[in-house]
């Protein structure tokens, strides 16, 4: 029987001691058979991987809640001073809570409460709330809501992401178990269903089943056929001057016999439809601007679609606001322009001003940035989906449709105040079966757009996670541009309750262009509501300051602790602040220059607004 030789291993896979010393170089032989899996190939059977996933949990990947839970858990439990400390905050908690339902059986009427709400915390708020049991309910809740803030916040050495994560997921699992949330805890919600008879519950079906056919069939919620572009919202006459792959140009018609020879030109967030600035005749900015004698111009941004996924954000700063530049230089013969940028339109048109200035381009006469950012390290809870696990997640399900959906984006956002636009919205509709009427406001959040791959990843990856343009890093054509390029005056507003821009982070701006005066004004309300704050809205109030240049550095806390609030709406003082740097007024330009190739296409709102 032969015997088979023994196996004889490549030279490089030989034990060190048994390599023969030879000065001739020696050449390895490979004996397994070539490779299927180049990188190219695992990463992208990884990426199809992850967008199957993806399919499942609506584009957040499942692995952040987890770890994060596990490095508090584990830091937690190597922190026995914290641990203990967080006992006796828990004994002590029920200490309170004894007393307090002991007392309120004694002097129901009389009895302070254990613990107050948050401001902004509207649960609790009906006086049902208030007798017992359900003063033992919410009072049991707020305690154990603020014991859980202690113990998610207080534990050391746990990082800021993973520490903001867990206080987030926990928010949201107290949220859900809210005693608000359930009818028979519900104060308001027991006493509907014995006064009706149950049939608010009844509605409440009707709204539900409703709401789910809608979701399944991709329909817009009830009441926005009362609020369709161009018919009852958008409304302001205008021409559509420009069109191209990406943007519509709107120029909007005159009101006054006169006008300020600089034009607007604003450039508005594509996550959305322009049409935010021009809702209903009472509360559209476009409308009041041009009553004031501004002419003014706008971008409609294209609803990109799968065929779009390699614009990126060059293009959206070229085929976009450079673009709108020209044309707009050009209808209106040379005259320097007011830039205005609202969320990430701002960020754009900062980027572009940035640009100009390095190059310069005396074009911007001044720029307004509505809730947007240049310097994102201060962004928000909006972080908590923007890491680079998340990115890269995020990545391969965007690579694998070629746009971001905007339910994905819709979702965060409601994630992010889910007391307000989730659970409340949920006891209204479906408990007490009370649909609030769609406003115009409403109606368009309903209207969204997707984002194409390529252009999202950058941005969240240059901006967001980067921070590159705060940094000096983010590049145009090749070269890195800075906020101190700008050299226009700018006019930065930031809302108060913003959970998209936070106005801590919007502040930064005067930071970063001190070299510029800046004229900082934080006004009362959200990230939409805030800026739609036409005069005679109730309850409106803003802070203002103007910055000069070279001036030293005052922190955002101190700034509004400085700074007087001023009743109404902060409308009127942007506009003040436009006429001072206008020329005298003139006779209105043309609707369009058709000699420089800019002729009249179509009447606002143009095309591209009404697409799905």
């Amino acid at each position: 029987m032969p015997v088979n030789p023994p196996l004889k291993l490549p030279q490089r896979y030989a034990p060190e001691p048994t390599r023969r010393k030879s000065s001739a170089p020696c050449r390895s032989v490979d004996i397994l058979p070539p490779s299927y899996f180049s990188p190219q190939v695992a990463v992208t059977l990884d990426r199809i991987f992850n967008a199957w996933i993806a399919g499942y949990t609506g584009g957040t990947d499942p692995r952040v809640v987890p770890l994060a839970l596990l490095e508090w858990w584990v830091k937690l439990a190597w922190s026995p001073g914290t641990h203990a400390r967080l006992t006796e905050k828990a004994a002590r908690k029920m200490v309170r809570f004894a007393l307090y339902a002991a007392q309120s059986l004694v002097q129901p009427e009389n009895t302070p409460p254990a613990i107050e709400p948050l401001p902004q915390d509207q649960r609790f708020r009906y006086p049902g709330w208030q007798k017992w049991p359900y003063n033992l309910f919410s009072q049991s809740f707020l305690l154990t809501q603020q014991w859980w803030a202690n113990a998610t916040t207080g534990v050391p050495a746990l990082s800021g992401n993973q520490k903001a994560v867990v206080t987030f997921v926990t928010r949201q699992l107290l949220d859900l178990f809210s005693p608000s949330n359930f009818p028979f805890t519900n104060p308001e919600v027991s006493e509907a269903i014995l006064n009706e008879g149950g049939l608010n519950l009844v509605r409440g079906q009707k709204n539900f089943w409703e709401d789910w056919m809608r979701l399944l069939q991709g329909g817009k919620p009830p009441g926005s056929e009362n609020f369709r572009p161009g018919e009852q919202v958008a409304i302001t006459p205008g021409k559509v001057v420009f069109r191209n792959h990406l943007v519509e140009l709107i120029q909007y018609a005159p009101a006054t016999a006169s006008v300020y020879p600089e034009p607007v030109l604003i450039v508005p967030a594509w996550i959305m439809k322009y049409y935010i600035l021009d809702l209903s005749p009472h509360n559209s900015l476009v409308s009041y601007l041009v009553q004031q004698g501004h002419s003014v111009f706008i971008l409609s941004w294209r609803n990109p679609t799968s065929e779009d996924r390699d614009l990126g954000m060059d293009d959206y700063l070229h085929k976009g606001v450079m673009a709108a530049f020209d044309a707009v230089t050009q209808i209106c013969s040379g005259q320097p322009i007011h830039g205005v940028g609202y969320c990430l339109g701002g960020t754009l048109l900062a980027i572009a001003a940035a640009a100009m200035g390095r190059a310069g381009d005396r074009r911007l006469k001044t720029l307004t940035l509505l809730a947007a950012q240049t310097d994102f390290s201060e962004a928000g809870e909006l972080m908590l989906f923007v890491n680079e696990t998340q990115v890269s997640f995020l990545e391969s399900m965007m690579w694998d449709r070629g746009v971001l959906d905007s339910r994905q984006m819709s979702g965060a956002f409601q994630l992010l105040r889910s007391n307000d636009l989730i659970w409340s919205r949920m006891v209204r509709d479906y408990l007490l079966g009370r649909r609030q009427p769609l406003s115009d406001m409403m109606a368009w959040n309903e209207d969204q757009t997707r984002m194409p791959y390529r252009m999202h990843s950058e941005y969240l990856r240059k901006l967001f996670l980067n921070n590159d343009l705060a940094a000096g890093r983010y590049q145009v054509s090749g070269r890195p541009v800075a906020i101190s390029d700008i050299h226009a005056p700018i006019f930065a507003v930031g809302t108060e309750t913003d959970h998209v821009a936070p106005w801590l982070s919007v502040y930064k701006i005067c930071l970063l262009a001190s070299n510029q005066q800046v004229s900082f004004l934080l006004t009362s309300g959200g990230h939409n509501a805030g800026i739609i704050s036409e005069p005679g809205h109730p309850h409106r109030h803003y802070r203002i300051t103007s910055l000069p240049k070279q001036r030293i550095y005052t922190d955002p806390e101190s700034w509004q602790r400085q700074t007087p609030p001023v009743q109404g709406s902060w409308w009127p003082a942007w506009q003040h602040w436009l006429a001072r740097r206008s020329g005298d007024q003139v006779a209105p330009p043309d609707c369009g220059a058709p000699k420089a190739g800019f002729p009249p296409i179509c009447d606002a709102p143009g095309s591209y607004v009404h697409q799905m």
